[in-house]
């Protein structure tokens, strides 16, 4: 039977085009074997960590679902209710335990722990309340589960997950966080909702710190697969900076709207984890961003006058973690505000004791 030739080798000469549109994570290990068995861990079970488990369940992403927290009544109460939804449910092994064992053999590891951020507090003013805690949950999840990913979601996220790659001693590739994987949600919503179109048919990146130094890639935006940006100055209709502006600033300040309404962020941070979950297990080679090491990308590393620093750019990511980061385009000035956010993420990095 005659084979189609794959269509990354659709380039003049068959050329890989794979290799033009992604650059390789470094240093990577291969995926696990695949067992035919899917078990997901999460750490912390408030608002966020129920968030995710639920939509993981609903999802139908895992064949084991272990729950891990600290307070062992509502631990045992969270497993109870979503025990008693089984008849409602793909069929799933729910397990808890305020024992790191219950975790062993994951596949994936999410973690969800940490202080609740206070109405108008910085993510970064969490990290020193957190680290001590990421100091006690990371080395066993990686000592039960040696062939896990790790996929953090505690703020600050971008400095956390570095914590969590530095404590695993895993590779970067399986050391991913949640970054700015909503907050491109939330731009793409905002974009789609001042043009009137459905979000899905909007491309937008948020890259660099999950938080108040976020970069907005404009000049990469797509809609429909028109580039925004190009075809309106192309049109000659004006497009002013400050709109621009109040949209990113919509973005970065919208999770603290939801904190000063509600209390704290739960179910749209819980859609993006199982989202994320589900492209890394399922193997779907989607683009997502998330924090990921960022050394040798955009300039980022030791010649931006920096060290190792986590922060999110345009992952492609299946059973082995991050796969590679894409080449999107960037100008110069954005590229130099991720440079800039880096930098923020390298200062308070210095500051720790891990």
């Amino acid at each position: 039977m005659h084979k189609v030739p794959s269509a990354s080798s659709l380039g003049p000469g068959g050329l890989d085009l794979t290799q033009s549109f992604f650059t390789p994570i470094q240093n990577t290990a291969p995926p696990s074997s695949t067992k035919g068995h899917t078990k997901i861990s999460v750490i912390g079970v408030g608002n966020v960590g129920m968030a995710i488990a639920q939509t993981i369940l609903t999802q139908d992403l895992a064949d084991e679902l272990a729950l891990v927290d600290a307070v062992k009544d509502k631990l045992r109460g969270e497993m109870l209710d979503l025990q008693h939804a089984a008849a409602f449910l793909p069929r799933t092994k729910i397990l808890s335990s305020i024992d790191y064992s219950v975790t062993a053999r994951s596949d994936l590891c999410i973690v969800t722990a940490g202080a609740r951020q206070n109405p108008g507090e910085s993510r970064l003013n969490l990290l020193q309340r957190n680290v001590g805690l990421f100091k006690k949950i990371i080395p066993p999840l990686a000592q039960l589960s040696p062939d896990a990913i790790l996929l953090i979601v505690s703020n600050p996220v971008d400095v956390l997950t570095y914590v969590a790659w530095k404590l695993s001693g895993f590779p970067s590739n399986r050391v991913i966080g949640s970054g700015t994987n909503l907050d491109s949600s939330r731009f793409r919503f905002l974009i789609a909702d001042h043009i009137d179109v459905n979000a899905q048919d909007v491309q937008a990146y948020i890259v660099g710190e999950h938080g108040d130094s976020s970069v907005a890639l404009w000049s990469s935006i797509s809609v429909g697969g028109v580039p925004v940006v190009s075809y309106l100055e192309k049109q000659q209709i004006p497009c002013e900076k400050e709109t621009l502006e109040r949209i990113h600033k919509e973005v970065v300040g919208s999770a603290y709207e939801v904190i000063r309404l509600k209390g704290y962020t739960s179910w749209a941070i819980g859609y993006s984890a199982a989202n994320l979950a589900f492209s890394i297990l399922r193997n779907q080679r989607k683009i997502h961003p998330v924090t990921v090491l960022a050394n040798g990308f955009y300039g980022i590393g030791p010649g931006a006058g920096g060290g190792e620093v986590f922060l999110s750019l345009p992952a492609l990511l299946g059973r082995g973690g991050a796969l590679a980061v894409t080449n999107v385009h960037m100008t110069e000035e954005e590229a130099q505000r991720l440079r800039d956010s880096a930098k923020t993420l390298l200062e308070l990095q210095r500051q720790l004791e891990i």
